[in-house]
């Protein structure tokens, strides 16, 4: 496997590279709608969580790096991801206030696995068997991206990691409460790439994804067109993406029911009027 590493400007750096928004009010219909974040993730330090996410891709980085696995600059695949994530990240930091300061990178591994994620702080891995094996289009990659980053976004890592401070008494755990540094944290709350979130969580993400994508300019009707794809793949060997993610059906049901609310934003993204990033 290969890994390409791309460093991305903040959000609201790259917000000027969007064309200048001139566009029709938003009305009460348009923009997804999801609740309010768990209050309990403030359990756990958000800059704590980062610092052990910027640990791990750290070293995720450092392995492939080592064995001489890191993709030529003008990989096209490698581009391609970059490119799409970059379109993505004007219109983070309405659903998070933090995300203006993160340091955003993407990295593409070269790796038959089907499976992608956005670590705490905007640390984002696409595997190529994804992209590749799936062929997954423009919009369909826009649409993985967009909901990896929502999770990031919605702070459900953060959330998970307190429901542990909750559920569990070790003094590894509780140590998170009183001021454990980065390292400890990583090891306590056990690898933040392979977090399996809820059932709301994945929903979240989903609509939030969605909505990103259309902002940028994708088409969200692709979110219908992944999840066949993945529902397909799902039939031999599951595909660790999709192992930690609910069935496709219920997941297509949802992006139908919404796509009302995301299609006029696509469109208006799409005849050169970007939405506002708020």
């Amino acid at each position: 496997m290969m890994m390409r590493r791309w460093v991305i400007a903040g959000a609201a750096g790259l917000a000027l590279l969007a064309a200048a928004p001139a566009v029709a009010q938003r009305t009460e219909q348009e923009g997804v709608q999801v609740g309010r974040p768990s209050f309990v993730r403030r359990l756990v330090s958000a800059e704590k969580l980062e610092q052990a996410a910027q640990l791990q891709y750290g070293q995720l980085r450092s392995q492939a790096t080592s064995r001489g696995l890191t993709a030529p600059p003008d990989d096209p695949q490698a581009k391609r991801i970059e490119r799409i994530t970059r379109e993505l990240l004007p219109y983070a930091q309405k659903w998070n206030e933090r995300a203006k300061d993160w340091r955003w990178e993407v990295t593409l591994i070269r790796s038959r696995n089907i499976n992608a994620f956005c670590m705490p702080g905007g640390k984002i891995a696409v595997f190529s068997g994804l992209v590749e094996t799936l062929k997954l289009t423009d919009d369909e990659v826009a649409m993985v991206i967009g909901h990896e980053i929502a999770h990031a976004l919605r702070e459900h890592a953060r959330e998970r990691a307190a429901k542990v401070t909750l559920t569990n008494a070790g003094t590894v755990v509780i140590a998170l409460l009183i001021g454990s540094n980065a390292g400890e944290l990583a090891r306590a709350g056990g690898s933040l790439m392979t977090l399996q979130f809820s059932r709301s969580d994945e929903k979240e993400a989903d609509l939030i994804g969605m909505e990103l994508a259309a902002r940028a300019g994708y088409n969200p009707e692709a979110g219908v067109t992944l999840w066949q794809k993945m529902s397909r793949a799902a039939k031999g060997a599951p595909p660790q993406w999709l192992s930690t993610h609910p069935s496709g059906e219920t997941r297509i049901k949802l992006i139908k029911d919404n796509l009302s609310r995301v299609m006029p934003l696509y469109q208006r993204a799409r005849a050169g009027k970007p939405p506002s990033a708020n």
